[in-house]
């Protein structure tokens, strides 16, 4: 376990970490088998334990990855659209394709922040966003705001469970690691069960909105705007 220790602790402290950090997270961007979560989360645990890597840059660097990562993924939408490969027509990628295209366009800066937190999600919102030609600049400033609070809260995950296990650094990355993926599980359920829940609002709002009334010219004689045939009610 000492023998561990160091190592870990030597990673840590190799500058090279910022540049694997940000490769990683950039790759997730567009290849959701990626745990970018659960590196940041352990390389966060690590810093609050021994000092290294730097957590401002770490952020930092893994903020940078999550934009660069969703324009990759936007890039690849607008290049080859969406059932291109055989993988886009899988029923959950299908399913979330769907979910991304309803959301941008109702509510698109509420859905790219939050489909940065959804591994599969955070990859179709961008590949939709390319397809449908989405305000690159716009889509920029937004992946900039949710790449930083996504990296921001895994960095305050490993925060935490490493201040738990400050003397041995592989343990407080392992907790924080499992800490993240229950913490993962439970955020995807909510915001599933909240968005079904706002399409559930939209779609009883559209079935009960009242039918438009006819225009004088379609009116029969004797009929008013608030009566019926021959001023009846």
């Amino acid at each position: 376990m000492d023998a561990l220790n160091d190592f870990i602790l030597q990673l840590g402290a190799s500058p090279w970490v910022f540049a694997i950090t940000f490769v990683v997270v950039a790759i997730d961007g567009f290849f959701p088998p990626i745990p970018s979560e659960s590196i940041l989360v352990a390389l966060a645990a690590l810093s609050v334990s021994s000092g290294n890597p730097n957590l401002i840059l770490l952020i930092l660097a893994a903020a940078a990855g999550a934009v660069a990562g969703d324009h990759i993924a936007y890039a690849i939408g607008r290049l080859l659209g969406l059932e291109k490969f055989r993988w886009m027509r899988a029923p959950r990628v299908v399913a979330a394709i769907d979910w991304a295209r309803r959301g941008l366009e109702r509510r698109a800066a509420t859905l790219i922040l939050v489909g940065r937190f959804i591994p599969v999600g955070r990859v179709a919102v961008s590949m939709t966003a390319g397809a449908t030609r989405f305000s690159r600049r716009r889509f920029f400033a937004l992946t900039v705001l949710a790449g930083t609070c996504w990296a921001t809260y895994s960095a305050v995950v490993g925060l935490v469970a490493g201040a738990w296990f400050a003397e041995n650094p592989v343990v407080g990355a392992v907790v924080a690691v499992v800490v993240a993926l229950v913490l993962g599980v439970a955020l995807d359920a909510v915001i599933a069960a909240l968005v079904r829940r706002r399409d559930a609002k939209d779609a009883a709002r559209e079935h009960a909105a009242p039918a438009q009334l006819p225009t004088p010219d379609e009116r029969v004689p004797g009929e008013t705007a608030t009566t019926g045939p021959l001023g009846t009610r």
